[in-house]
């Protein structure tokens, strides 16, 4: 079949789309820009089409001849995310009526509790989605998924680092709420499975893993799999749920924007309320994967560096996305550039490894209190901070995020450009390139890229100018010498 698949950029639609590929479907991925789809390792197999679900004049030439359509995008952690999930899902729902589509799959959140004073608008809005799609027209199947363990989700991370960075915690009371976490590899199995169901099929399925765990049970049980000493939780009342993804924006990489929902989702229990999925979707013969194993695996993918996709892969429509303009354009405007060059006695291969290995566990190659104090400041004033680390210790592709930055360019060997996500007055880009300088030796050229947004952003680059000779010039000495250690060659 011919399946549609919107989120590709994102953590499950970038794990579904090769999955459906290896299952002999035609592939067509709905991107707001194709570019950020170029560099992952099925693009060559697959379809890829621009258009925005906020947009629906781009819409009809996605879904055209399309089969099964799947709904793997929100707002998550962005302002206004209900009134933008509820366009996005009545365009979406509208575009698949018009062009045929016989069957819609979404995977959605756990039913908020009814009798709840204050639901999840989280939940809320997921279910207001799902809502929107049964009610399309088109067959719909929504899954209803609560916590899901895979390596670089935001629920796995989040409890990964609480976890291993606190062997003691004062928590709030939900984490004694109970869950059914279920392991990626059964979700991307049921919405495999779900492009084969019967037309008559309209209707919502709860999808959880065979254990009901609570949150504490889940961070003992993590521990015990990773091999750390059991924690010490105490779960107390003054935590709210706000004050409660504060806490965990704090400790994790998880930003408060994405934090603050999934606690707030934490605070209803989210437990399956039957497995009617079993009778189009069966089990698998060993049966769903279970908590500690679905730990062991994503540990196994993190340490070994095959992390697939990352929570932070995905970036809202009201990411900054402009690339870096040419330098005519500047002209009129106001661009603020730090340029350092500095000779290598390395191949360019050697330094091409470092550059490419910048970020995540390697650092910025130059006085780490410095990068680390703007990550702290950055969390300070609800921005992504540096934590988000990177996908692979290795390599890098297009549209993936690195710390505060995220890939807007890059050819191998030769340059590596990144747009900064961090909260600024203005935009910013770092490009650090790679030349050969014959013999055996290389150059390395590294630009920072300010484009101010009125007196603030001036303000700006002047209060942090004085700091480049030792943040620019410091990271560009480093990424020269670590090239020409014996290592490296």
């Amino acid at each position: 079949m011919r399946c549609l698949v919107t989120g590709a950029t994102g953590y499950i639609g970038g794990r579904l789309a090769p999955r459906l590929l290896a299952d002999g479907h035609t592939v067509r991925c709905l991107a707001r820009k194709a570019g950020r789809l170029r560099d992952v390792p099925w693009a060559s197999r697959a379809e890829i089409a621009e258009g925005d679900l906020r947009k629906p004049e781009t819409l009809p030439a996605a879904f055209e001849g399309v089969d099964v359509a799947y709904y793997l995008v929100h707002s998550l952690g962005q302002r206004g995310f209900e009134t933008a999930d509820r366009e996005a899902a009545e365009n979406f729902a509208e575009a698949a009526r018009a062009a045929g589509v016989r069957r819609i799959v979404y995977l959605g959140g756990p039913e908020p509790a009814a009798d709840r004073k204050v639901p999840s608008a989280h939940l809320r809005s997921r279910a207001e989605v799902g809502r929107i799609l049964l009610a399309s027209g088109v067959p719909a199947v929504v899954l209803r998924a609560a916590v899901i363990i895979g390596s670089g989700s935001a629920s796995f991370e989040m409890l990964r680092y609480l976890t291993e960075r606190l062997p003691g915690m004062v928590t709030p009371r939900w984490v004694r709420n109970r869950i059914q976490p279920i392991a990626v590899r059964d979700v991307l199995r049921y919405l495999v499975g779900c492009a084969d169901l019967p037309a008559e099929v309209n209707r919502a399925f709860d999808i959880g893993g065979p254990e009901v765990l609570t949150f504490q049970d889940m961070m003992q049980r993590y521990a015990r799999v990773a091999g750390l000493r059991r924690r010490i939780i105490l779960p107390v009342r003054p935590l709210t749920p706000s004050l409660s993804s504060y806490w965990v924006g704090w400790v994790t990489p998880v930003p408060n924007s994405i934090a603050r929902p999934l606690v707030e989702s934490l605070v209803h229990e989210a437990v399956a309320h039957e497995h009617d999925i079993a009778r189009y979707v069966p089990d698998p013969p060993g049966g769903l994967t279970g908590f500690d194993q679905s730990v062991a695996l994503a540990l196994a993918k993190v340490r070994d560096g095959q992390v697939e996709t990352r929570w932070s892969t995905a970036s809202g429509p009201d990411a900054p996305a402009e690339p870096l303009p040419t330098d005519p354009q500047w002209s009129g405007g106001t661009a603020y550039t730090d340029v350092r060059e500095r000779a290598v006695d390395a191949p360019t291969a050697a330094l091409w490894r470092v550059v490419e290995g910048v970020g995540g566990e390697h650092g910025w190659y130059s006085f780490p209190l410095a990068w680390s104090v703007r990550g702290w400041l950055d969390r300070l004033i609800g921005g992504v901070g540096l934590r988000r680390g990177r996908r692979d210790p290795h390599h890098l592709q297009v549209g993936e995020a690195l710390d505060f930055w995220r890939v807007e360019e890059i050819v191998p060997g030769e340059l590596l450009r990144l747009r900064a996500e961090m909260r600024l007055p203005g935009r910013a880009w770092l490009e650090m390139r790679v030349e050969p300088a014959g013999d055996g030796h290389s150059r390395y050229v590294q630009r920072a890229v300010f484009l101010p947004h009125g007196l603030p952003g001036h303000l700006y680059w002047a209060s942090v100018a004085p700091f480049h000779a030792v943040v620019f010039g410091g990271m560009a000495r480093n990424i020269a010498r670590g090239a020409e250690r014996p290592g490296h060659h």
